[in-house]
């Protein structure tokens, strides 16, 4: 399994407070299959340009340090678009260094112009990765279908598959309908974690869908390559609840 959306270095954000919180979160991942984890802490659009990357690689590298048996590392952001027109092209932002950026519209304001503002940023020649569309309020599918076709990367949070009744409606609509290319667990050194996503999806789904979903469509972001559709999934009636069942019974 491939993590594209976590915030476990240390100390720079509302995620993990030191190496000692990262480190059982990432021997867990390692254990569960997890093999690349992207740390992707918060940015701002409109800071893109005085990012502190040379701060946050010396964090980096001491993370690395600290966890040589961990899952592969690499660094990315999740950059709040707070701003329309922002130059995200230096590979400094992106997911380890590929040409795809995680990037995140605030909850309850998702700009009128958001497709646009996507299809700018594709055209760039970066590929917007869009994190966790299900959690902004009445956010249409029809928007979410927009922003695929002009040629964003759409990233669903595991947590929303079990969360809020209103979240898990929306994340279910979009499987149903075919608008979730990857799963990312965005864990901020809880629970949350892709081997429970993997478990639940292989209960309504087959393997290589889950395999795109967990792992495949990753990697071909991290690589350069376009992802593959990811077919409609139809979630049967108590299967989110069963989702959530499991990840309370975790330790």
């Amino acid at each position: 399994m491939i993590d594209i959306h976590t915030h476990l270095l240390p100390g720079v954000d509302d995620g993990s407070p030191s190496i000692a919180a990262s480190l059982p979160i990432l021997e867990q991942f390692a254990a569960s299959g997890v093999e690349v984890v992207v740390c992707t802490p918060h940015l701002k659009a409109s800071q893109a340009a005085t990012a502190p990357h040379d701060r946050y690689r010396e964090v980096f590298a001491e993370l690395i340090a600290a966890a040589p048996a961990s899952p592969r590392l690499q660094l990315g952001w999740e950059i709040m678009l707070d701003v329309p027109g922002a130059d995200l092209t230096d590979s400094r932002l992106t997911l380890g260094g590929s040409r795809a950026a995680l990037v995140e519209f605030a909850a309850r304001s998702v700009p009128v112009a958001a497709r646009d503002e996507l299809a700018r940023i594709r055209a760039s020649g970066v590929v917007p990765v869009v994190a966790h569309p299900e959690r902004y309020r009445d956010c249409p599918l029809a928007e979410i279908a927009a922003w695929r076709a002009a040629g964003a990367v759409i990233q669903m949070d595991v947590p929303s598959i079990f969360g809020s009744q209103r979240l898990s409606t929306l994340a279910e609509a979009m499987l149903a309908h075919g608008l979730v290319d990857l799963f990312a667990s965005d864990t901020h050194v809880d629970r949350r974690s892709l081997s429970f996503a993997r478990g639940w999806l292989a209960e309504i789904a087959p393997a290589d869908v889950v395999e795109l979903l967990v792992s495949e469509n990753a990697r071909r972001l991290l690589a350069n390559e376009d992802v593959l559709p990811v077919p409609r999934i139809a979630v049967r009636r108590g299967m989110f609840q069963r989702l959530r069942a499991l990840v309370l019974s975790r330790p």
